[in-house]
């Protein structure tokens, strides 16, 4: 049985519309801040397609009004379940722009626990996207996505795990300094910049690191501005193997 949804989020951002528009809009923009790698046809009617480790998810593009309104729709499952993405873009005085989402759809029977993911996850992302518009504006990113399982493996266990491998204090708190020596890899040196029970972001100079712990799985989504991004995908999940293997 499916289950309607709608989550509604607005947040003020330090960019023009017109740059929050690349950003939303198109594959070298989402791949800044968002999951995965992206890409997206320039018109309605067109695909925006993100793939996830080797997860291709399609989704149609009903609205292209460049720095105004984008939005996409999956297609349905064969239960009915799909979403819907809605961006509204709004300009505002000093430069700023008000972004406002809307995300909806009909879940599946565990809806509830969906629905708590998603609701939880906005906020982070948005997060993560003001860190692009404040930090890295107008910069192509290399997304690096990478997953370990953690088995039975309790959840403290797994996130006191992470921060001792990112030589971070527990609790991980705002503005703690992180250091990290992926082989093969520059060092990573940056800031907290966010830290809820499921996930934490460090930026760095040229850099935003993601880390989300989930039952069983972490997972990483990093945004590279850098020059020396060669097999950064591979260094990271053997990090993150031989730290939680």
């Amino acid at each position: 049985m499916t289950h309607p949804f709608e989550i509604e989020l607005e947040t003020s951002l330090p960019a023009s519309p017109e740059q929050v528009w690349e950003a939303i809009a198109t594959g070298p923009g989402l791949d800044a801040w968002f999951m995965g790698r992206n890409q997206v046809d320039g018109h309605a009617g067109g695909i925006a397609a993100m793939d996830t480790g080797g997860h291709r998810q399609e989704a149609l593009i009903t609205a292209y009004e460049p720095g105004k309104r984008f939005a996409t729709r999956t297609p349905p499952a064969e239960d009915g379940r799909f979403m819907a993405f809605e961006y509204l873009i709004e300009g505002r005085d000093a430069g700023s722009t008000v972004l406002r989402i809307v995300h909806s759809g009909l879940l599946g029977d565990d809806w509830q626990d969906e629905y708590d993911a998603l609701r939880r996850g906005w906020p982070f992302h948005l997060g993560t996207l003001r860190q692009y518009l404040a930090h890295f504006p107008g910069r192509t990113a290399v997304p690096v996505f990478a997953a370990v399982p953690t088995g039975p493996r309790p959840a403290p266990d797994v996130r006191a795990a992470l921060a001792l491998g990112l030589s971070l204090p527990t609790p991980v708190a705002l503005g703690a300094q992180a250091h990290a020596e992926p082989a093969g890899l520059p060092p990573l040196d940056g800031e907290v910049v966010w830290a809820d029970d499921e996930r934490f972001e460090i930026r760095t100079a040229d850099a935003i690191y993601t880390f989300h712990h989930g039952p069983g799985i972490v997972l990483t989504f990093h945004h590279l501005f850098g020059a020396d991004t060669d097999g950064a995908e591979a260094a990271w999940q053997q990090w993150l193997a031989e730290l939680l293997g």
